[in-house]
């Protein structure tokens, strides 16, 4: 398969290529300076490309994805930080019969990690209290992270709550998430920490191996289990 990785350069990007080659994969890379205002997503850029994977900023991502899906260039999203945008991406996405798949994390343990949280969130209808703690390294751009939300959704939607999320930036933390439930009686603690960037990067690929061929807005929680997880 042919991959275009944009961001390539940065620590995701360059680890998420090198397991792509493991898996046989060809890879092609764009970093920013490269492709500032999403220059370089040409037409003649995209030919031949099965999947373009996107591990770039928050201020470059919607660009990039307005121009790939432009020109019907399947796409996998890692970037966080423009999930305001979701509706209009997605409305983009099916008018053009692209296929396109966005995540907050594309780690295993991060999504089923959702699935904790869903079991639990309901005990804030028995008269506890939560909140969620993220922390990342200190070069993250967005804050709260792209997880942080998504298990404030997760909340949201099995439990009707709203909770607050404290975000943490120190030294090069990977990435930690808490969400704690309390209340008079006792104190419900649920915490994923990663210890490197590995299963990140191994979720980003599979996800495109998975995308590739198909048309359609999709979100990793939704089709992980597809992979045989």
């Amino acid at each position: 398969m042919n991959l275009l990785i944009l961001g390539g350069r940065g620590k995701m990007g360059s680890l998420l290529a090198e397991l792509a080659r493991e898996r046989g994969h060809n890879i092609t890379v764009l970093d920013e300076p490269e492709n500032t205002g999403a220059r370089a997503l040409t037409r003649d850029a995209l030919q031949g490309v099965d999947v373009v994977v996107d591990f770039t900023t928050p201020h470059a991502v919607l660009e990039n994805i307005a121009a790939c899906v432009a020109l019907r260039a399947n796409m996998v999203v890692g970037t966080t930080g423009w999930y305001g945008e979701i509706p209009r991406i997605k409305a983009l996405v099916n008018q053009s019969g692209v296929g396109f798949l966005y995540a907050a994390n594309f780690s295993i343990g991060v999504n089923l990690f959702f699935d904790i949280v869903r079991a639990a969130a309901p005990a804030l209808r028995s008269g506890y209290s939560g909140k969620i703690l993220e922390t990342h390294h200190v070069h993250k751009k967005d804050a709260p992270s792209g997880t942080a939300v998504a298990i404030r959704n997760v909340v949201h939607d099995a439990a009707h709550a709203e909770l607050p999320i404290e975000s943490v930036r120190e030294g090069e933390v990977v990435g930690m998430h808490q969400l704690t439930l309390d209340s008079a009686g006792d104190t419900i603690t649920l915490v994923h920490e990663a210890k490197s960037r590995r299963g990140f990067a191994e979720g980003a690929v599979r996800a495109a191996e998975w995308l590739r061929g198909k048309t359609g807005f999709y979100d990793f929680k939704d089709i992980f289990r597809e992979l045989g997880c």
